[in-house]
């Protein structure tokens, strides 16, 4: 017996299977005895074009929404950069109060041992007191230089590490790192 290399009659063995994108119709068409697969080869086409237009609409959606991701993570760490150099400068003053502080706190002291030295006669505790003093007088003198004149410092560039905490829910190395 030998077989024939075509059928002549439709044999409902010739299936065209479409896979892969949204379906609107169909996935499958078949080889019928009353609708050949040639006649359906529009239907086909048309499903194909169909799929092809959805996922093209998806894939322009999903750029969209990578790029506005990307403008919302790019927003919050312009934010986060301004709130690290805010409290960067929020710690820095309070550095320059404590460091005010400080100095007022040991120009007092410094004063009182001072008189107290005065009140001494002369001789070897005088003399290493005086030689404190002398120490403390510049520790002092080094304290108002740096308190005397308060300035905005400029913060350092932040690294990741210093800007996670005024980032929220976004990595501070890209909008699609978690």
């Amino acid at each position: 017996m030998r077989i024939t290399r075509f059928d002549y009659t439709p044999s409902n063995r010739l299936r065209f299977t479409l896979r892969g994108g949204n379906p609107h119709r169909a996935g499958e068409w078949a080889d019928l005895p009353d609708r050949p697969l040639e006649d359906q080869l529009a239907e086909i086409a048309q499903e194909v074009d169909l799929r092809g237009e959805a996922a093209e609409r998806k894939r322009l959606a999903d750029q969209r929404a990578r790029e506005e991701q990307q403008r919302r993570w790019e927003a919050a760490m312009q934010e986060a950069r301004a709130a690290y150099a805010h409290a960067y400068r929020v710690k820095h003053l309070d550095e320059q109060a404590d460091a005010w502080h400080q100095t007022k706190r040991l120009n007092e002291y410094v004063t009182a041992v001072r008189d107290h030295a005065t009140s001494l006669p002369p001789g070897q505790e005088r003399t290493e007191i005086e030689a404190w003093l002398a120490f403390a007088d510049a520790r002092l003198q080094h304290l108002a230089e740096s308190a005397a004149a308060p300035k905005l410092p400029s913060p350092p560039k932040p690294s990741g590490d210093d800007l996670k905490p005024f980032l929220d829910h976004w990595s501070p190395h890209g909008p699609r790192s978690y």
